[in-house]
């Protein structure tokens, strides 16, 4: 019974990401983002939208799809999904032909530098409103930190002859260096010097 439940497990971890990638030796450093970071290995990352409108639904979501579906932003990419996969798909091997390393591990670094710790909310205080620092949820951490990613990738390809899969894949590793040249660390810090004033 054991030699078939190993014999199962070692299949699953067999999974590689666009044919190419393996999944299992993947690290998440960040104690708070791991537990929303979904390292499930999958071939293809298209779940149908299976978890959709469920509390929590993005956490059982492919960190790698939770990217593509961020991709789909502006007139250009919005709804097309396979455009969406094929970029990404071509950003991760221009990400492993340049760093040598799995590009997983380095949308997962790139995630954990630009996700920002603190921001600011505003409270009412009689007539006037005072902002105020705030810790962010995990959750809501990868989602800025994903939401900044794409869109750095996309303003960088903005009236450019520079294909989205290389802007995508130079953003990925700048941020993964955490270098302030990265659009989505360069927002962190922004909004973590604002919740700074604001203590």
């Amino acid at each position: 019974m054991n030699s078939l439940a190993e014999e199962t497990t070692l299949q699953f971890n067999n999974i590689l990401l666009f044919g190419k990638f393996a999944m299992a030796d993947v690290v998440v450093k960040d104690g708070g983002l791991a537990k929303y970071i979904n390292l499930s290995p999958i071939s293809l990352p298209h779940s149908d939208a299976r978890h959709a409108n469920r509390w929590f639904g993005k956490s059982k979501v492919n960190i790698v799809e939770r990217l593509l579906n961020n991709m789909m932003r502006t007139e250009v990419y919005t709804g097309k999904k396979m455009k969406a996969y094929r970029v990404t798909k071509d950003a991760f091997d221009v990400i492993a032909e340049r760093t040598k390393k799995n590009p997983v591990q380095v949308l997962v670094e790139a995630l954990e530098n630009a996700a920002p710790r603190e921001e600011i909310t505003r409270l009412q205080f009689g007539g006037i409103s005072v902002p105020k620092a705030v810790d962010i949820a995990p959750s809501r951490r990868l989602d800025i930190a994903l939401r900044n990613i794409s869109k750095g990738a996309i303003q960088a390809s903005f009236k450019t002859t520079k294909p989205i899969e290389l802007c995508l894949a130079d953003e990925l590793i700048l941020a993964a260096k955490n270098d302030m040249n990265s659009f989505s660390v360069a927002k962190k810090e922004e909004v973590e010097r604002v919740a700074q004033s604001a203590r």
